[in-house]
């Protein structure tokens, strides 16, 4: 039987030629000599944990420093009312030594701050405003500068916040021998034989930090704050 045309070793020909590349289905599997896909590290699949890890490590630094930084507050002295206010000595921004003891006589605000303080932003305001009324009535407030800013940060800092009364560069041993400053803003008022009034810590009101200078005030001074022995008094450099 004769073969039609367009049959026979053409048609053959066409049955073995290759049709073009079909794509591989994945039943088909991976071809051979293909590198496995690289899977998603745990960066890319959870950013999130990253971010909590570094707040973990950066909380337990800051505890463990203020930890270390206040390792002698268990051991500081319980100040209450009426307890003699220990005396120092600091180094004021203009690099002179003052101390307490120097404002024998007069009510002192002393005033335990740091330029991260938020709180002690609102009330630095106050002080100024109580040194303008009450610092020709025998009024001194004090600052102790109670972080790790360099004293240029500091004095800038007291400068914009136009402060008018003594600023010292504390240490912490200064801050033992008040109870150990656990927190700030801390503020003591003392009255004009030397004692401590009050303990003011973190944030209160105006009126009410108002209405104890005053009372600070009208202490009088006795013959024993103006001359107090040393011994009473102790000094911290």
């Amino acid at each position: 039987m004769e073969s039609l045309p367009g049959t026979g070793e053409h048609a053959q020909s066409t049955e073995a030629s290759p049709g073009p590349p079909q794509p591989q289905s994945a039943s088909q599997g991976i071809p051979p000599g293909t590198p496995p896909p690289t899977p998603p590290s745990e960066a890319t699949r959870s950013p999130l944990a990253l971010v909590v890890v570094a707040l973990v490590v950066a909380l337990m630094l800051y505890f463990g420093y203020h930890q270390v930084r206040h390792v002698g507050a268990a051991s500081a002295p319980r100040l209450t009312q009426s307890t003699l206010a220990s005396d120092f000595s600091l180094e004021s921004l203009d690099g002179t030594t003052m101390r307490l003891s120097d404002f024998r006589g007069k009510a002192v605000l002393l005033n335990f701050w740091a330029t991260w303080c938020g709180p002690c932003k609102v009330e630095m305001p106050w002080f100024v405003d109580f040194q303008n009324r009450y610092g020709s009535q025998g009024l001194q407030i004090v600052g102790v500068a109670m972080d790790d800013a360099s004293k240029e940060d500091i004095g800038k800092f007291a400068k914009d916040m136009g402060v008018n009364y003594p600023i010292l560069i504390g240490k912490d041993s200064v801050g033992d021998q008040y109870g150990g400053v656990p927190a700030l803003p801390e503020t003591f008022v003392i009255t004009r034989d030397g004692k401590i009034l009050d303990k003011i810590i973190g944030l209160r009101g105006k009126a009410e930090i108002e209405d104890i200078i005053k009372k600070a005030l009208e202490t009088p001074a006795t013959s024993h704050a103006s001359a107090l022995p040393s011994e009473q008094l102790p000094v911290q450099n």
